[in-house]
């Protein structure tokens, strides 16, 4: 009998990671405009689980989506975020990390590579990995792989049965991140579509949604001080300004591309410029 992973259409998904505790999550996630469960993913990480509203009329691809949302949660706090998607022919990641450029890699749904090896590594330095025993793991993902047939091996091992699908790819990419602290909460698996990842992350103990979390920025300068974690500091001002100067390009680039994530992006370095600055003026006055 064949380990083949069925090659189902699943509907598309996806899950935020943030290398950041759930409250200093929440803080930031409702400038997403989409309600959201948020749940830990293992020490220092937490998940936020879309529910698909942007990509279920077929209006944007979710991979644009979501890459667009992690880049604007990346420049509006302090930790970078690692996106995962998938629809019914390709699967992915990106990861965002403060104003650089986001980095990703894609498989098509039998699993064969479609990205740059070079990606890969410098997602590796980004997130701190070793750079030779989980470096060499990485590799293995992006290469056909010698081990076909033994697809199931591969949430166990990142380098083994690389070949069962797209799928099975970013449980192999998940089991080198476990050395990095990420563990997904039960029901949370890469392939599911949003309804039921939704469901599942809603059962969780101690399971948030960001809609009723995330703190809104109100006169309590605590508050304020955690939404933007970099109020108060000697660059505030000047950060704030070119959060600004971003901001603006990037959202009228979106809005010509039609583009729901990056638009969002935009809007939420404007946002965060806005409040940063106005912020600093209060308490100067």
């Amino acid at each position: 009998m064949s380990t083949e992973e069925p090659m189902s259409a699943p509907a598309p998904g996806a899950l935020l990671l943030c290398r950041a505790e759930p409250d200093s999550v929440a803080a930031v996630a409702p400038l997403l405009g989409e309600r959201m469960p948020l749940v830990r993913a293992g020490e220092g990480w937490s998940a936020l689980v879309p529910e698909g509203g942007p990509w279920r009329d077929g209006r944007e691809p979710v991979d644009r989506v979501v890459t667009g949302w992690a880049a604007a949660l990346a420049v509006g706090a302090p930790w970078p975020v690692l996106a995962l998607w998938w629809d019914a022919d390709r699967a992915g990641y990106t990861l965002a990390s403060g104003f650089r450029r986001p980095v990703g890699y894609v498989w098509l749904a039998d699993g064969t590579p479609a990205g740059e090896d070079e990606a890969m590594r410098t997602f590796a330095a980004r997130l701190g990995l070793d750079p030779v025993l989980d470096v060499q793991s990485l590799d293995r993902l992006t290469r056909p792989d010698p081990d076909a047939g033994h697809g199931h091996g591969l949430g166990r091992d990142a380098g083994a049965g690389a070949g069962a699908g797209a799928r099975a790819r970013l449980r192999g990419l998940l089991a080198v991140l476990a050395r990095a602290g990420i563990t997904l909460p039960a029901g949370l698996v890469p392939g599911e579509g949003a309804d039921r990842l939704g469901t599942a992350a809603r059962a969780l103990p101690g399971a948030l949604r960001t809609d009723a979390a995330g703190r809104r920025p109100t006169a309590d300068e605590s508050r304020l001080a955690a939404w933007t974690p970099w109020v108060g500091g000697p660059g505030a001002r000047a950060l704030a300004l070119a959060q600004m100067a971003v901001g603006l390009p990037l959202t009228a680039w979106g809005l010509r591309r039609r583009s729901g994530g990056w638009t969002t992006a935009g809007a939420l370095l404007i946002t965060h410029g806005a409040l940063g600055t106005a912020y600093g003026l209060s308490r100067r006055s």
